[in-house]
This record gives structure tokens, C-alpha cells and sequence, in this order.
């Protein structure tokens, strides 16, 4: 674990080792000041003149600037070195999300990732800048304290001997106990960030059931939940303190009793005054020092939970890879799948898709029809390799898709998903994801292809529109329009619009398979769709039940062949004509 987050300090390895550097000189400079402060008491006592104190005041003073400049240094390279190792921290996570493979996500869920991201990689940022300052200056000040006591007041600093193994032994019970504590919280903490997620995102349907004090209450469960065991962890944790305290202070007052009738009992030959006075100050140092070694544990405790959950993501591999030589072009849009079999999961008892055969030519248009639960999706997500199929194979372009590199596959095969997503920037700037490098007019000449370019010169900035996170300015035809020119500016070989219609009008819908046919005659076009109207007019129809094709065939093929088939088309065309019926009879 240590290994894998050490990776991520990188070019702030230098401040992270300079760090301790510097505070072991400012501790050193710290600890030495007690004992020039106890010769300057015992030359006083002794009687000695102005020059003396001075000199002894110049020294001190020395000693502190320079101990306050290391203090200063180690307090910003510090800082550098922490935030700059939390900032490659979030990057390698999240350049290894971006390689994940939706089996991948799938397996940590999304709120889960978020939250290792952000809360998880600051409880570890705290943890390492206390390592590299706090955690250094503990010890030394403790080590440097004791042997300075120890010199200074002889066996009166063995009191330190006996006080620091009972206070080390508490702090390892404590810990013990804690941790698993910790550990059930972050788990918690993803269910509740997984809450407030759907929350947002279904603020609308919350808003339309009036569900808004459901909500409240399902959300106060979950976080007092959260409160409860953080508080449990909590109170374990500040056992610390008392402990601590008890140990030091019983120390303190065994030097300042112990101490006091040494120095009148002996008249200062055992121990003076500034052997006293030192011996006080190195027990405060050493209270300090605990202090600090405390916190310390206390914010490793924490974070230890945090580091487990963020190696898990830096050392989780993408289920998806590009194969060695891998094929890096894709040479038409024909797709075969030879006997494909499918299951999500490897634990799952039955298959998305089971026994699929189907082969499609290069240029064709293929329209996909089927109930909810039918697979439809899971039947496209396997031809750009979104997930691998199970049994049997799937090939593009002749090639199976396991061969090709996945960026190479992946640039031929475009996917306008059934969940529209347009992300803040421009209506350029959403655009140009499906080609960087695209210029104006192939935009517009995308955008007109897609029925777009109509509602967007409406606009007053036209393609410089801004659109807001998830296109909430835009309405989902719209939507749905941008999405598929901006697959079109990909100039795939194989369009795939998995129910990217749904929210346009009929006649929209008909102007773009139109323009699919006289404009991109080459690409292969699979269409997923619940009205046959959609659909009516591809090369061939496949309708399909249960993970299965159940049937196959042109429109006209299947009005003869597929009782389902026909009943939809007569289904939907009779609601069409009732519809008409009932405003042409508003109308009158």
C-alpha cells in the first residue's frame, strides 16, 4: 500500500525528504535553548556581570531566529509536498477511472469513486503532511528532550522511562479498537453520498410525487447513521488526550516534588536551580511531543481505511485491454455475431443475451425492436467493446473485437446512448468531442444532418451557445439532435442510436433516417427503437425477446411472419389514427 502511494509524490520527492530535514535542525535548535537558559540561571545565581547575560542573550536569540526560519521552511515545503502529492493523487485515479471498463465502475459504483476522490485523498494528505513534519518532530523532540533531561537531572529523567511505555501501550489499544470503526464508516459514507447522488439527479421526479419529506428522512437516516459510528470512533480516539496528559503531567509533578527537595536537601550540589528549571522545560517538550504523536495516530487511524480504499482503485485493472500488435484499422462497418452469449457479471445466474447469430453487411440499416428488459442495449454496448461477450465473438470489419486496439475500434463504432449526455462548454465544445480538429462547417454540415442546425441558429449566440452541465438548458429532442451530430462528426463506419430518437417529433425522425441514407450511404446504421415508425423503413428489422432474436426480416417480411411484430405496428399506427381523429374532431 505505502509502495503504490508512494508512486504519487513524484517531482515533490525533494520537499517530502527536505521536510524532515529541516525539522530535525529546528528541534535540535529547540532543545538546546533549555540548556543554554539553565547556564545562564546558574552563572546569575553564580554572580555573573552584564557581559555575561548579554552574550548569553545574543546566543539565545540566534537560536531562535534560526529555529523560527527552519520552522518557517519545513511548515512550506511541507505544504508543498502534501498538496502537490494529493493533486497526483486525484490525477492517477483519475486517468486510471478513465481506463476503467463499465464492468469496472460497475464494481465500486460511481458516489463510491467520488468519495475516494475527494474525502479519502484529503484524510491522506493530512495523514502524509503529518508524516513528513509532525510525525519527524515528535520523536526527535522526544528522543533530543529525554536525552537532555537525562543530562541534565540525571535520574530524576527516569520518571520518562516508565510514563511513555504505558501511554505507547494505550494508544495501540486504542487504535485496535478504532480502526474496524473507521473502516464500516467510509463504507457508509458511500451509501450516503450514493443517496444525495440519486437525489440530485431525480430532483425533478422528486419534485413531480411531492416526495421531498421522504427524501429528508431517508437522507437524516443514513447520515445519523454515519454521525453514530463516527461518534463511537470519536470518543475511542479521544482517549488519547487524558491518557496523554495523565502520564505527563504525573511526570511533571514527580520532577517539580522530587526535584524541589533535591535542590533544598543538597543545596544545589545535586541539583541547582538551572538543572531544575531545564528539567521542567524538557518535560513540557516532551508533553508536546506526545501531543503531536497522538494526533498523528489518531490521523493515520483514520486515513489507513482512506489508503486501502484508493489502492484498490490505483491497482484495480481495466477488465478491457488492447491485445499486443492489435488491430488499429477498422476496414468497413460489417458486424458478425457468431453464437454470442452474455452475462454483466461473472456471479450472475443468467444471461443479458443468450446464443445471438446475426450478421450485417456494410451501408446496412438495421432497426432493432423489443420490450423493456429485451437486451437490446446489451446487444450494441459489445460491437465498440463496452463490455466483452461472454461466449462466441463479435467481429467488425471482419475482425474480432478483441484483436483491435480499443481507441482504434472505438473511433469507427460511434454510440449515441439511450442516456443523452452534453457536458457545460459551447454547443461547439460539446461538438467537437466527436472530432477535436472539426471546423465550422463540418459542424453545421453534422448539425443539419441531425435536424440541429434549425433550432440552433434560433439561438442568439447560435453555435456559441452555452450549455449547461447535463444540457438542463436544452430540451431532450435537442438534445437528443446534438448527440447524434456529434457522433456524425466521428465519420464512423458504424452509427449505432440506441433509442436517440425517442424525444423528436415523427417527422424530425423520418428527416434524419433520410439523411442518413442519401448522405452517409457507407456507415452501417443500427437503430434501437420503440416505434416501428423508427424503423419501418431499414434494411432489415430484428425484433427481440428475453436476451434472444426472435425474429428477422424486412417490414413487409415480418407483417407476414411475426404476430408480435404486426401487433405492435397495428397498436401504435391505431393510437396514431385516434389521435388524429380525436384533434380533427377538436378541431371541428
Amino acid at each position: 500500500m505505502i509502495k503504490t502511494l508512494a508512486r504519487s509524490i513524484r517531482e515533490f520527492k525533494k520537499t517530502a525528504i527536505l521536510t524532515p530535514l529541516l525539522v530535525t535542525v529546528e528541534v535540535v535548535l529547540e532543545c538546546i535553548i533549555p540548556f543554554v537558559i539553565a547556564n545562564l540561571v546558574n552563572d546569575m545565581q553564580a554572580g555573573c556581570g552584564m557581559d555575561v547575560i548579554v552574550g548569553y542573550g545574543i546566543q539565545l536569540l540566534v537560536m531562535a531566529v534560526l529555529s523560527l526560519v527552519f520552522g518557517v521552511a519545513a511548515g512550506n515545503t511541507c505544504a508543498t509536498a502534501s498538496t502537490g502529492f494529493a493533486r497526483n493523487l486525484r490525477k492517477d485515479m483519475f486517468y486510471r477511472i478513465q481506463d476503467y471498463s463499465f464492468e469496472n465502475i460497475d464494481k465500486f459504483s460511481v458516489s463510491s469513486l467520488v468519495t475516494r476522490m475527494t474525502t479519502d485523498v484529503v484524510n491522506v494528505q493530512m495523514s502524509f503532511m503529518m508524516i513528513i513534519r509532525v510525525a519527524i518532530r515528535g520523536p526527535l523532540m522526544l528522543i533530543f528532550s529525554f536525552i537532555m533531561g537525562f543530562a541534565m537531572g540525571g535520574r530524576l529523567a527516569m520518571i520518562f522511562l516508565v510514563t511513555i511505555p504505558l501511554l505507547t501501550i494505550g494508544l495501540v489499544l486504542v487504535i485496535r479498537k478504532a480502526t474496524p470503526i473507521f473502516r464500516r464508516v467510509f463504507r457508509k459514507y458511500d451509501a450516503l453520498n450514493d443517496s444525495v447522488q440519486e437525489n440530485v439527479q431525480a430532483m425533478r421526479v422528486v419534485k413531480s410525487y411531492v416526495r421531498e419529506e421522504y427524501e429528508k428522512k431517508k437522507f437524516g437516516a443514513a447520515a445519523e447513521n454515519v454521525q453514530k459510528d463516527f461518534t463511537r470512533a470519536e470518543r475511542i480516539m479521544a482517549l488519547n488526550g487524558p491518557m496523554m496528559q495523565f502520564c505527563v503531567y504525573t511526570g511533571m509533578v514527580f520532577v517539580m516534588s522530587y526535584g524541589s527537595y533535591a535542590v533544598i536537601t543538597s543545596r544545589g550540589l545535586d541539583l541547582n536551580v538551572g538543572q531544575m528549571s531545564s528539567m521542567l522545560t524538557y518535560s513540557f517538550q516532551i508533553l508536546m511531543s506526545l501531543m503531536m504523536l497522538s494526533m498523528v495516530f489518531t490521523m493515520i487511524t483514520m486515513s489507513q481505511e482512506s489508503a486501502e480504499r484508493i489502492v484498490e482503485v490505483l491497482g484495480e485493472e481495466s477488465t478491457l485491454q488492447s491485445p499486443e500488435n492489435a488491430v488499429t484499422e477498422v476496414k468497413d462497418g460489417s458486424i458478425d455475431f457468431d453464437h454470442v452469449s452474455f452475462k454483466y457479471s461473472k456471479k450472475a445466474e443468467r444471461n443479458a443475451l443468450s446464443d445471438v447469430d446475426l450478421h450485417i453487411k456494410s451501408g446496412e440499416v438495421i432497426g432493432i425492436l423489443g420490450g423493456t428488459g429485451s437486451s437490446k442495449s446489451s446487444l450494441v454496448q459489445l460491437i465498440p467493446r463496452l463490455y466483452d461477450a461472454t461466449e462466441g465473438s463479435v467481429k467488425v470489419g471482419g475482425v474480432d473485437v478483441r484483436r483491435y486496439d480499443l481507441e482504434a475500434l472505438r473511433n469507427q463504432v460511434a454510440v449515441v446512448l439511450q442516456k443523452n449526455v452534453l457536458f457545460s462548454g459551447t454547443i461547439k465544445d460539446n461538438l467537437r468531442w466527436g472530432n477535436p480538429n472539426a471546423t465550422d462547417e463540418e459542424m453545421i454540415e453534422a448539425c443539419k444532418l441531425a435536424q440541429a442546425d434549425e433550432f440552433i441558429q434560433l439561438f442568439p449566440d447560435k453555435y456559441d451557445t452555452w450549455i449547461e452541465q447535463g444540457g438542463s438548458n436544452v430540451s431532450g429532442g435537442q438534445k437528443q439532435r446534438l448527440c447524434i451530430a456529434r457522433a456524425l462528426l466521428k465519420k464512423p463506419k458504424v452509427l449505432i442510436l440506441d433509442d436517440s430518437t425517442s424525444a423528436v417529433d415523427t417527422r424530425t425522425d423520418a428527416l434524419i433516417r433520410k439523411g442518413f441514407r442519401e448522405f452517409i450511404p457507407e456507415t452501417t446504421k443500427i437503430i434501437i427503437a420503440q416505434r416501428v415508425a423508427s424503423v419501418e423503413d431499414a434494411d432489415r428489422i430484428i425484433m427481440m425477446e428475453g436476451g434472444r432474436i426472435t425474429a428477422i426480416g424486412s417490414h413487409q417480411e415480418l407483417m407476414q411472419t411475426c404476430q408480435v411484430y404486426r401487433e405492435t405496428y397495428e397498436s401504435q399506427n391505431r393510437a396514431k389514427n385516434e389521435t388524429v381523429a380525436g384533434g380533427d374532431k377538436d378541431a371541428q
